[in-house]
């Protein structure tokens, strides 16, 4: 989350008018994140979230988004839900951009989370791969594989401002990745983004997933594998053998993992991993200067890379 695109409080007059929420108190921008600008919303019905997409939110996806979110839902999965205007339509327009109401949840994100909260989240991961087993929608994942050549083409020509054969490294790993990447094991719908910032919880209770506007079709270790780098490792870059460890016992009480994901994982952690440089580096680079958003050092996932390059067994990861 984040704030790209500014509202005037005459749009948002106009774009309220078509909602049964009463009058509007305030509005607030959220400055985490990296992809859509969010506000919290405050009026008379009570707290809401306003986003508006931006970059990398194809518009043509956005009933995909909701629409899962409403399934999630429906299965007892605690997510943000859109908030349907007078006409029936939960997408409107602000500022010439896409946009969303959806309701609020309570709850706080953690950004050491604990053994238990690893475990929590492992649960979570594993309700929503087979909750979404049965969601009608399907939608390609645009940041897979084949897409990172293209990121690292964005910025290659200047991958060393943030640090010297930065280029160099990331194009040996690219090539490493696509001779070994896996292409036949489990799919299904995976959030691609369960970052702590995407968690809350409410004391040691998760009390909700929010921000799935990368969800998608995938394979589904490799969203297990995004949720270990985000949540396993350290704030030196170690991992935490008993956070993954916890982090997978918890995900195969409910969801076992398959022979062939489990072999796989180390190289799933490695595109994970590049996945996330690669992002954070086009990001880094190319923030717009008006933009009230901090974006993220790439160089924390080409540590992360290093560590998983250097994987001589499973057991390493906490499998």
């Amino acid at each position: 989350m984040a704030v790209y695109t500014e509202v005037q409080e005459s749009q948002l007059a106009s774009f309220l008018a078509d909602y049964d929420l009463g009058r509007l108190f305030a509005l607030k921008g959220i400055a985490e994140g990296v992809e859509n600008s969010n506000f919290v919303l405050h009026v008379e019905a009570g707290y809401f979230i306003l986003t508006l997409y931006e970059k990398r939110v194809a518009e043509k996806d956005l009933p995909f988004f909701l629409g899962l979110m409403e399934h999630l839902a429906s299965h007892g999965l605690s997510c943000p839900q859109p908030v349907r205007n007078r006409h029936g339509s939960a997408l409107g327009r602000i500022s010439g951009r896409p946009a969303v109401i959806v309701t609020f949840l309570e709850g706080m994100w953690d950004a050491r989370p604990s053994e238990h909260r690893c475990a929590a989240v492992g649960k979570a991961l594993a309700e929503l791969h087979q909750c979404g087993a049965d969601f009608a929608l399907s939608r390609k994942n645009a940041l897979s594989i084949e897409a990172w050549p293209k990121l690292f083409e964005e910025a290659r020509f200047r991958a060393g401002e943030v640090r010297d054969s930065l280029a160099d490294e990331i194009e040996k790993e690219l090539f490493f990745l696509q001779k070994s990447w896996p292409r036949d094991l489990p799919r299904g719908i995976i959030h691609a983004d369960l970052f702590p910032d995407n968690v809350l919880f409410v004391g040691d209770q998760l009390s909700g997933l929010i921000d799935f506007y990368f969800a998608c079709t995938d394979q589904l270790a490799y969203d297990a594998a995004i949720c270990l780098n985000a949540w396993c490792f350290e704030a030196d870059g170690s991992l935490n053998k008993s956070k993954a460890k916890a982090f997978f016992q918890a995900y195969q009480k409910v969801r076992e993992l398959t022979v062939g994901e489990i072999a796989n994982f180390p190289v799933l952690a490695r595109g994970a991993a590049l996945r996330f440089s690669l992002t954070r580096l086009v990001d880094w680079l190319n923030v717009p200067a008006n933009a009230l958003v901090h974006p993220k050092n790439p160089l924390e996932y080409i540590e992360k890379l290093r560590f998983h390059q250097q994987t001589k067994d499973i057991s390493e990861l906490g499998l």
